[in-house]
């Protein structure tokens, strides 16, 4: 096990941290806060959702998103697309990479997009297949790799067979994600041990909420593994609209602040992101969630 030298930040403020606020954010604030971001020296930044406005309202303009924002050819702009219908829609936006979710426990599979395990990764099918078609690469995120808010525990083994079926179904990169944030480092390493005799450390990227604390301290048994690509939200945005109690995802301000002090690269530029973080403070009105954010712009 050794430390990877560079870490890869993949942004999901705009999409997963702002999808749980109840206030809609404009399309604008939207479009400012992806162009901020962009200029941080992030590399991939999740825009947007292409999903039911019904189901989640927050990304109902995510097309007018996509068409409003500043372009920097070196960053990936990337959507979540559940169905055809929603790839299509991220085709005529023009984002650059979808991902798609599937999730290790039953219960939230049907609470989440009522359906099964099974039902929702052969729905994945013909998204991933039209996709190829159009050189965009796939993402995919399993939800709930540590615990479920209907089931409790997770098995490591079910987390592995979500992610060894995403992978052959042509993924390029698997997230565990968890979503309750109820994941401790004894629970990273039970599954890891398991996740990684499936899939390579080399596609696989760590999803984690903070909402007991742990994700930095997970995330730095993750690093341990060689895991180096870790997604994080802007002054901790986020939350889950399908698990109550959960808390956002990890600060991005706090993963590059720790990565710094490791000398592991992110290529992530922590005043353009501090200047980002005091712009979601006025936006939403309410002081950043991150713990370095906090400590940094109140000096």
């Amino acid at each position: 096990m050794a430390f990877p030298s560079q870490v890869s930040i993949v942004e999901v403020g705009p999409r997963d941290g702002l999808q749980n606020e109840k206030e809609i954010v404009s399309a604008e604030d939207k479009v400012t806060l992806i162009n901020m971001l962009s200029d941080t020296g992030l590399e991939r930044i999740e825009a947007g959702s292409f999903v039911s406005p019904k189901w989640v309202p927050q990304m109902a303009d995510s097309g007018n998103v996509f068409k409003g924002i500043d372009r920097n050819p070196a960053i990936h702009y990337s959507a979540l697309t559940p169905n055809l219908k929603g790839l299509e829609a991220a085709l005529e936006a023009g984002v650059d990479e979808v991902a798609v979710f599937g999730a290790a426990s039953e219960s939230f599979s049907q609470k989440n997009i009522n359906c099964s395990i099974t039902e929702s990764l052969q729905r994945f099918e013909p998204v991933i297949a039209l996709a190829k078609e159009h050189d965009i690469p796939v993402r995919g995120y399993v939800s709930c790799v540590m615990g479920c808010p209907y089931e409790g525990d997770i098995a490591p083994r079910a987390v592995a067979d979500v992610s060894k079926t995403l992978l052959d179904m042509g993924c390029y990169e698997i997230s565990l994600g968890d979503t309750i944030g109820i994941g401790t480092p004894g629970a990273t390493k039970r599954l890891l041990d398991e996740v990684l005799k499936h899939i390579p450390v080399s596609v696989t990227a760590a999803h984690f909420h903070d909402t007991y604390g742990q994700a930095l301290v997970n995330l730095y048994t993750a690093l341990e593994y060689g895991v180096a690509t870790v997604d994080a939200a802007v002054s901790g945005l986020g939350g889950c609209p399908y698990a109550k109690g959960a808390s956002g995802n990890v600060a991005t301000e706090d993963v590059v602040y720790m990565l710094n002090g490791m000398g592991i690269s992110s290529g992530v530029d922590m005043e353009q992101l501090l200047r980002t973080s005091r712009f979601v403070e006025g936006l939403l009105n309410r002081p950043p969630v991150s713990k370095v954010a906090t400590a940094l712009l109140g000096k």
